[in-house]
């Protein structure tokens, strides 16, 4: 196959493929697939429901949105990029990879090429993705068509490093897949692209990339905790080490989203199942599982020391995406602390610009537009900019006397001293 006969199909038009059919459609025809109709009507606007991507781009970029898919039919070039979460026993659900393989397979001849970018364990795709493509389409892998796996590396938010900007890992199932995958990467990818000598070795080094982020955090979110009990500010002490030339700056906070909280449950995951259960791992995931509980737990203590009776205590929290200047609110942890809360019968209103109340879907959240009336807690958990810039003086009029605020992100350190406030951060 050669790069001008490429037709590419994307599945699974999320943060990730998106993007990755917005780039192709530059250079190739490009069918855009994802089983959510809504989301379809809005990109035939022009408009990506994650926010990620202007409507002024969408606008230049050719390429075909769909929901049917028989709309693939013509591909032979396919790129999966469908979400694949942890159940609530951390084990990595497949549905929707499995789901996407199935369709793939259906669409399959002779010669196409299949790569995977949705997060796996190390095997998934030739252990579990390859034999559904096998299943409907009567062809015969390696023979009949070509796998491969690319990790994605979006970084939702970030304008600076997009797509095309960031180094591309590519895997291939040999040789002639791998070059060609190569090659059909790198006509996009400003930054280039890293062969990786399998498979397996690019679904590990996904799954790594955000293991070890999730650990450095999970140490800054146990030495917090630890200053905390010997009453020592967490971020004085993290500038005054940041100032070594090879300490490592990271700083605690609350861990959620789609990827640092979920990839080092898909290692774990095939790790247990060959014998071995990760100490260290696990130990990182269950330290910054815990911060919600911990922030909650300081707010009420703060307040029974300040005589207040719980049930009659408001708390406004400004934020509740998993990171700042984002949409996306799946696996914020901001959900665990408005639950906390409620355990406590303190009631609680969210404030987030970034979200859709039409993507909320949890009933126990009361978002709200404007705070009003007087709140007895203040807890700034999503550094989204327009927070930020915000200071105490826009906060004074809904803020009790001597009211809470807990900086998780230490963004308004400045308020550590200032009078009628009780000012908390991580």
């Amino acid at each position: 196959m050669h790069l001008e006969n490429l037709k590419i199909g994307v599945i699974g038009l999320g943060y990730v493929g998106l993007p990755i059919a917005v780039e192709f459609a530059k250079k190739y025809d490009v069918v855009g697939y994802d089983i959510n109709a809504s989301k379809i009507e809005k990109l035939k606007k022009n408009i990506d429901p994650s926010k990620e991507i202007p409507t002024e781009i969408l606008k230049e970029a050719e390429l075909v949105y769909t929901h049917n898919k028989e709309d693939l039919s013509d591909c032979n070039f396919f790129v999966i990029a469908v979400p694949t979460p942890v159940d609530k026993y951390k084990v990595p659900n497949l549905t929707a990879l499995k789901s996407a393989s199935q369709i793939v397979s259906e669409k399959l001849t002779k010669g196409d090429y299949v790569v995977f970018e949705s997060t796996v364990f190390p095997g998934c795709t030739e252990e579990i993705c390859i034999p559904i493509l096998e299943s409907s389409s009567g062809l015969t892998f390696k023979k009949d068509f070509k796998v491969g796996y690319s990790p994605e590396r979006i970084n939702p938010g970030d304008t600076l490093r997009t797509l095309t900007k960031i180094i591309k890992v590519v895997s291939g199932c040999d040789e002639e897949s791998l070059e060609f995958i190569a090659e059909t990467y790198s006509s996009i990818i400003e930054a280039g692209v890293f062969k990786a000598s399998s498979i397996k070795v690019a679904e590990a080094s996904k799954v790594i990339e955000n293991t070890q982020r999730d650990l450095n955090i999970a140490l800054m979110n146990e030495l917090a905790i630890i200053f905390d009990k010997l009453d020592i500010n967490t971020r004085d002490v993290l500038a005054a080490a940041g100032t070594k030339w090879n300490f490592l700056k990271f700083h605690p906070g609350l861990v959620g989203g789609h990827c640092i909280d979920i990839d080092p449950y898909y290692l774990t995951y095939q790790a247990e199942q060959n014998g071995y259960t990760p100490e260290v791992i696990l130990s990182g995931r269950k330290i910054n599982s815990h911060i919600p509980r911990f922030i909650v737990e300081k707010i009420v203590h703060a307040l029974l020391n300040s005589g207040k009776k719980l049930s009659e205590c408001r708390t406004l929290i400004k934020g509740l995406t998993f990171k700042e200047n984002v949409s996306d609110i799946r696996n914020s942890r901001v959900f665990d602390l408005v639950t906390g809360l409620q355990h406590y019968l303190i009631s609680t209103d969210v404030e987030d610009p970034h979200v859709d109340p039409q993507e909320l879907v949890k009933g126990d959240v009361n978002l709200i537009t404007k705070p009003t009336g007087i709140y007895d807690v203040l807890i700034l958990a999503v550094s989204h900019n327009q927070f930020v810039n915000e200071s105490l003086e826009d906060w004074k009029s809904n803020l009790a006397k001597n009211a809470i605020i807990f900086d998780v992100k230490s963004s308004h350190g400045e308020l550590l001293n200032v009078e009628d406030i009780d000012y908390m951060s991580l």
